[in-house]
This record gives structure tokens, C-alpha cells and sequence, in this order.
């Protein structure tokens, strides 16, 4: 089945989420179901879990919690009642012993009874709401990803789970500066405001032509480097972890919920 993705973005999270089990989408997740909360998911044996908790509560602006489920269940309650994290999103990772040995497009075969997922708030949310109030978003209007970095900035570690933070950049006009911090400073469960403004050296960020993930971004004269906690910090911590398994979505492609923006903003 081919489908434009601009009636695609269209579409209710429920059926987007259709097409990804049976792997008829398999692109990025940025700018799809417009006003509903995207989660980022990190998956970790139940031996594990409590210490990746502490680690999300310890480091709540790159792991922020939306859902825990229980071991060996891969539905949910909160986000949604009829997804499964085994074949709902476009794709994943899976690491093992510190290394990422498989992207693939469900997770059927890697599942075990003692797993249990993490679904983390996503700064893709809050891209709806900046656009709705007349932000500059360049990848949003291009239908792009936002450059990715990993920085100097050290996650307070917990157990086994230690990482550098990595975040995400969208440059922000100097004029619309102040209103955008307002906007997603309302939303501390998807990042939150920026964790960064300005110079990418002093967070370690050499060179900006240098991205981790996502697209290259282009800062006019009136622009600056805007920086956010991202929820790809759990797969640098799997690299670092070395656990027998550890199971994340793949960047730029994220769990998409049935639970709308409005629904986690601080003031309405």
C-alpha cells in the first residue's frame, strides 16, 4: 500500500500505527498525527529495570517517563489501549553486550518474559505546538529530523546505565527566542525547555556539520543554535550498560500515543 505522507501525517494514531505493524511505514515519525504525543521506548531486562528507573529519575530532562509496563507485557494503559511495542513502531534497536547488533522493524523474535519498556516524552511533540504559534521549525516544514549531537554534558549515572546526554538542536529566530522557551517550558515531560542556548563548543559540540542522527541544520544570521535533553541518552547508556539486552527505538522514529499534547502541558 503506498501512501502520500503529507495525508499520511493526517492520519489518527491508531492506524498509523496499523501500517507500521505490518511494515508498510517505515520512515521517521516527525510531524505525523498532529496535536498526539510521540514517546521515545527503551527496553530492559526486569533485573535491570529499577536501576534504569533511577537512572531516568536521576536525569529527568533526557528521561522523562511517560509509562512503565509491567515484565513481559508489551501493551500499554496510559498511552494507548490497543498498541504493541513489539510491532508498533517503524523501527528499532537492539543491543547486546554493548553493541548494537540488529535494526529491525519489529521485535517478535528478541522478546522475552522478563522484559519490561520504558516509553520516554519526545521533544517531536511539542513541534506541533511550536509551528500552531508561528515558530520557524525548518525541519518541520521540510519534513526533516532535527540534528543530533552527543555532548560533554555527564547523566548522573545509576547501576550500569551511565552516558554523555545527546540532544537535539533546532535553530530558533533571536525575535521568537523568548516565546519558545515560554511554549515548551510547558511541557517539561517532552524535554522541557532548552537545556542549551548559543555556542555549541561550550557542550562540547565541535563542529555542527558533524551530526550523530538526524539532518544537517542550516542557522541563518537571525538565528541561534537552540539545544534540548534528547531521549536517544538511553541508547549511549546501552552502549556503556553492556546488558545481554537492551531494546530501543531507532532515532527519529518514536511510538506514536493516543494521548493528545494538551493532555501534558503545565498550563492550558
Amino acid at each position: 500500500m503506498s501512501v502520500d505522507r503529507k495525508e499520511f501525517e493526517k492520519w489518527h494514531p491508531k492506524d498509523i500505527r496499523s501500517m507500521m505493524r505490518k511494515e508498510a511505514f517505515k520512515e521517521h515519525t516527525m510531524k505525523l498525527a498532529e496535536n498526539y504525543v510521540q514517546a521515545n521506548l527503551a527496553i530492559v531486562p526486569k533485573k535491570f529495570a529499577l536501576e534504569f528507573m533511577i537512572f531516568c529519575q536521576r536525569n529527568p530532562r533526557p528521561c522523562p517517563i511517560l509509562e512503565v509496563t509491567e515484565p513481559g507485557v508489551s501493551t500499554l494503559k496510559y498511552l494507548s489501549d490497543n498498541a504493541d511495542l513489539k510491532t508498533d513502531l517503524p523501527q528499532y534497536r537492539v543491543f547486546k553486550d554493548g553493541e548494537c547488533i540488529d535494526e529491525p522493524y519489529n521485535i517478535k523474535e528478541y522478546w522475552r518474559d522478563d522484559l519490561v519498556a520504558f516509553l520516554l516524552g519526545c521533544s517531536a511533540t511539542f513541534d506541533h505546538v511550536l509551528d500552531a504559534a508561528g515558530i520557524e521549525l525548518r525541519h518541520f516544514r521540510e519534513g526533516k529530523v532535527p540534528s543530533i549531537y552527543i555532548t560533554n554534558i555527564r547523566c548522573k549515572p545509576a547501576g550500569p546505565f551511565r552516558s554523555p546526554m545527546v540532544v537535539s538542536e533546532r535553530p530558533i529566530k533571536f525575535k521568537q527566542l523568548s516565546q519558545m522557551i515560554q511554549i515548551t517550558s510547558r511541557y517539561p515531560l517532552m524535554h522541557g525547555s532548552p537545556i542549551h542556548v548559543g555556542d555549541p563548543k561550550m557542550i562540547g559540540i565541535k563542529d555542527m556539520n558533524k551530526i550523530d542522527w538526524g539532518d544537517q541544520s542550516d542557522i541563518s544570521e537571525d538565528e541561534i543554535p537552540c539545544f534540548w535533553a534528547c531521549g536517544i541518552t538511553p541508547q549511549t547508556a546501552a552502549l556503556n550498560a553492556k546488558l545481554d539486552i537492551m531494546i530501543t527505538h531507532y532515532p527519529a522514529k518514536m511510538f506514536i500515543s493516543d494521548r493528545r499534547n494538551v493532555e501534558f502541558a503545565t498550563i492550558s
